[in-house]
């Protein structure tokens, strides 16, 4: 029985008319609207409002009914409700929180109400892993250089005039000291972009320019990551040592690649990330590779490019005037010795470094149940549960139905996050996409299979970041998913009908996950930041118990990305099977890789595991 059914019957039963039933439950001086009570017996509207949902209860009395009987006809039931008395809250966060308050909020002691608005801030919003934390007030600090025209594969030039423009600019820049240009995100002079723009190249191009070396090729994500890196480098060095990031304020005309040979720089920036983080990670030492790499003989791209010391000047504290020259009569001398300086740095590193972002612990309850797997497919259930009518919600239903597919695809594929956000879908009765163009896009596809009547999974191994694991063996990846739990039926739904109803007629990218498309929307496609939120939004709205709501899949479960999922099937063979082995196929990857990295195989687990075996010796002989 629908809501309007339900509220039309009882209405009959007791003989009330609209217009009864709506004088006998407002108060005095009340302004709720008859006309809404009006629309609800008509089918046209549903309860969303605080104030209609108090209306509602007393309804509930009047026909003596149970507590939250009218709650529970309501065709869309993970709608948040709106006009909570939050105080002083931004309309952001608001959004943000609603969702996740008990319908009674607004009625509750303000003890009990800020006691709620902490749990919802502190667990589901920020997640309360110390690193979340740090990562949030890290966050609301910016300092970077911005390189906005330099990407994978592009081709990136600059015309006479800016190049000549950025020798004119520099004397110009080396006067503003003031600390407002010095923070905050800015764009990376004219200079410091070629310099950019030309590793990215000789690291990412198919073929070195003549009269180069290199000893290895950037992918996609890789260059992307250490553009960002140097980024953050190159903006601490700039960013203004009296605001609240305490760089070193270099003058931004300064900013160049040159200064990466001098072992000061370094030193410097090292030990600004210590004081920041209070201690080492795996950040920095991955820097020192980083930094290693470019000054190797014959291959490192700065070892290569000694017309970069034109460009460096003394900086007082960092670089002094002895090290430049001897730097321009033996640049090759200067790259040996900051090379050894280098590695040095990394040995020293790697005895104290710690691990900050434990990539365990917002999934540790999950991990520790005996069935991992099962646990984690609590979530799924929880979607459908709280599934909206697609007739009349079509596009929370094509979210819901999006968020619940995301979800049964990782668990059955155990992909990557990139290789699950590009995987491609081609309908029943298109024709797919060979295997060779898939190749040359380095991409995967869901498409129809005949002969095994089934949804097939095909992802080249090159589209793998692992592609040279003995896992592939140059062969690609195919699988045929189950139609287990209506898997099949919500894929079609899906693609036939949820899917376009998300583009809303915009460009269609082709994968098979696609964003909401909205007014502001420009590209349909996820991105990598975007995939993520999108996943850990699925887990902060239906993974997470909430013991104010009782909504929730998991209890003690944190918001998290697309990654643990992997953590998660590693386990759950483990504990199954023991074998690391075993595990790796689930993940598309090694042994090894599975023991470093993925598993969690405590010693009570393999004990437990042992005991299994061993205890059925013992079963066997109670029952002889």
């Amino acid at each position: 029985m629908s809501f309007q059914d339900a509220l039309v019957y009882h209405m009959r039963r007791f003989g009330d008319t609209y217009w009864q039933l709506y004088r006998a439950v407002l108060y005095l001086n009340e302004t709720f609207d008859n006309k809404t009570l009006l629309s609800w017996i008509q089918g046209e509207r549903v309860p969303r409002s605080v104030a209609s949902f108090n209306i509602l209860r007393r309804i509930e009395r009047r026909y003596r009914l149970s507590e939250g009987y009218f709650k529970e006809k309501l065709p869309y039931q993970a709608r948040s409700l709106y006009g909570h008395d939050l105080g002083d809250i931004s309309p952001a966060e608001r959004r943000r929180i609603s969702m996740h308050l008990p319908d009674d909020f607004s009625s509750l002691p303000y003890s009990r109400r800020e006691e709620i608005l902490d749990w919802v801030r502190r667990v589901i919003i920020s997640g309360s892993t110390e690193y979340r934390r740090y990562q949030a007030a890290a966050s609301k600090q910016r300092y970077a250089i911005r390189f906005p025209g330099i990407t994978y594969g592009s081709s990136f030039r600059f015309s006479r005039s800016l190049v000549s423009a950025a020798g004119a600019n520099q004397n110009v820049a080396a006067e503003l000291n003031d600390p407002d240009l010095l923070s905050g995100v800015v764009d990376a002079p004219p200079r410091l972009a070629m310099e950019m723009a030309d590793l990215i190249r000789f690291k990412t191009s198919t073929l070195t320019a003549i009269g180069f070396q290199r000893n290895g090729v950037w992918g996609e994500e890789t260059a992307s990551q250490k553009i960002e890196h140097l980024g953050l480098m190159f903006g601490a060095l700039a960013a203004s040592p009296n605001g609240v990031v305490k760089g070193f304020g270099v003058p931004v005309s300064q900013l160049s690649f040159g200064l990466l040979v001098f072992p000061g720089v370094w030193d410097w920036y090292l030990q600004w990330r210590e004081q920041r983080r209070g201690f080492y990670t795996k950040w920095e030492e991955d820097m020192l590779m980083v930094a290693q790499a470019l000054s190797r003989a014959d291959v490192g791209w700065i070892r290569q490019h000694p017309e970069l010391l034109r460009n460096v000047r003394p900086i007082a504290g960092l670089i002094e005037q002895e090290e430049i020259d001897f730097a321009a009569r033996d640049w090759h001398g200067a790259c040996d010795a900051f090379h050894r300086h280098a590695a040095n740095r990394s040995k020293e590193i790697q005895r104290v470094m710690r691990v900050h972002r434990d990539p365990f612990e917002p999934i540790m309850c999950v991990l520790e149940a005996d069935s991992p797997l099962a646990e984690y497919r609590k979530i799924t259930d929880e979607i459908v549960r709280r599934m909206p009518d697609g007739n009349r919600y079509p596009r929370p239903a094509a979210e819901a139905v999006r968020s619940f597919l995301l979800l049964r695809l990782g668990l059955h594929l155990g992909l990557r996050q990139k290789n699950l956000r590009q995987l491609r879908v081609c309908p029943r009765g298109h024709y797919p996409t060979s295997e060779r163009q898939l190749e040359n896009m380095k991409c995967g596809e869901l498409r129809w299979s005949d002969r095994d009547h089934g949804w097939e999974v095909l992802i080249p191994s090159v589209a793998f970041k692992n592609s040279g694991s003995s896992f592939f063996g140059q062969k690609p990846f195919r699988l045929i998913l189950p139609d287990l739990l209506d898997l099949y039926e919500y894929l079609d739904a899906y693609i036939d009908r949820h899917r376009g109803v998300l583009l809303a007629g915009a460009k269609d990218p082709g994968t098979l996950f696609v964003k909401t498309v909205k007014n502001t929307s420009i590209d349909a496609a996820y991105n990598s930041t975007t995939f993520y939120e999108a996943w850990r939004t699925v887990t902060q709205r239906y993974g997470i118990y909430n013991p104010y709501t009782g909504r929730g899949a998991i209890k003690g479960l944190l918001p998290h990305g697309p990654h643990n999922l992997r953590d998660i099937l590693a386990t759950h063979i483990l504990k199954q099977t023991g074998s690391y082995e075993q595990a790796s196929y689930a993940i598309q990857d090694t042994p090894d890789v599975v023991q470093q990295h993925y598993g969690r195989f405590l010693p009570q687990d393999k004990a437990a595991l042992a005991a299994k075996i061993l205890n059925q010796v013992w079963e066997a002989a109670k029952i002889e």
